[in-house]
């Protein structure tokens, strides 16, 4: 059985970075091109005897540029799978701990080579997305990396409220109804948001247009935002000189940046 940290780290990679892989495809025209012609059901699963149906699982039907994302649903019959032995090993092996005990079972690659292939090159693409120590240089793949910094945080605090973290589901239970929000300044397509009430979370991707966010931490380009995201820069400083605005009142930022930190930790190791 795994531990609880084990436990939410994993929910975080199924339900928060893993769908990342729609965004990255989408926005990436080599791998786009390389699903043209994809008609197929993949899996990523992870075995736990405590679980229903003895694993957990994110699956995608995927008909060209057309993704549906089924999380925490188990298909029977996928047509390429990575199946790991435990939660622990996947784990691992999204935090770059790669080797024989982390390595999953490659469903497929044998049947559908031309299938598996492409999904492979956008897990490696998001991988070297979320590793990377350094800013890319190009303007696209900092929009990007900035987008899913922002989608994986949003869900991954989401994430941790719904599967029973105690300092975030406290948080979300004395909540009212509220939005948080990210954005970059002259950047309309690159922000998310999560609501919060009375115990519940949702992410959302993009601005939120029912009504202005309670709270909303905002970077004055891409590459401040970078510069945070990727733990390069100082917070203070970068308030001090308005290189990241807190659009309401402070104490609130502190407590989405505790948040922040902590869905990095888990998912980065």
């Amino acid at each position: 059985m795994a531990s609880q940290e084990e436990f939410l780290t994993n929910k975080i990679f199924m339900n928060a970075a893993l769908p990342l892989l729609k965004v990255i495809v989408a926005d990436t025209p080599s791998l786009q091109k390389k699903f043209r012609a994809v008609h197929c059901v993949y899996q990523v699963s992870a075995l736990d005897p405590d679980a229903p149906g003895g694993k957990y699982a994110t699956h995608f039907q995927v008909n060209c540029d057309e993704w549906v994302i089924h999380m925490n649903k188990i298909e029977p019959k996928p047509m390429v799978e990575l199946e790991f032995k435990s939660v622990e090993a996947m784990n691992a092996f999204f935090k770059g701990k790669i080797g024989p005990a982390t390595l999953p079972k490659m469903k497929g690659l044998v049947k559908y080579p031309e299938y598996f292939v492409p999904f492979l090159l956008a897990l490696l693409k998001m991988a070297s997305l979320l590793g990377a120590k350094e800013p890319p240089e190009d303007e696209e793949t900092k929009r990007l990396l900035v987008k899913c910094y922002f989608y994986l945080l949003t869900s991954g605090i989401s994430q941790l409220n719904k599967n029973g973290q105690e300092e975030v589901h406290d948080w979300a239970m004395k909540s009212p109804d509220r939005v948080y929000a990210f954005a970059v300044d002259n950047e309309p397509t690159v922000s998310a948001y999560i609501r919060v009430k009375a115990g519940k979370t949702r992410a959302g991707r993009g601005v939120y247009k029912r009504a202005m966010p309670f709270f909303t931490m905002r970077f004055d380009n891409l590459d401040d935002a970078l510069g945070i995201l990727m733990g390069t820069a100082d917070m203070l400083e970068y308030t001090r000189s308005s290189r990241l605005i807190m659009d309401g009142a402070p104490e609130f930022g502190a407590q989405l940046s505790v948040f922040m930190l902590m869905v990095g930790a888990m998912a980065q190791g």
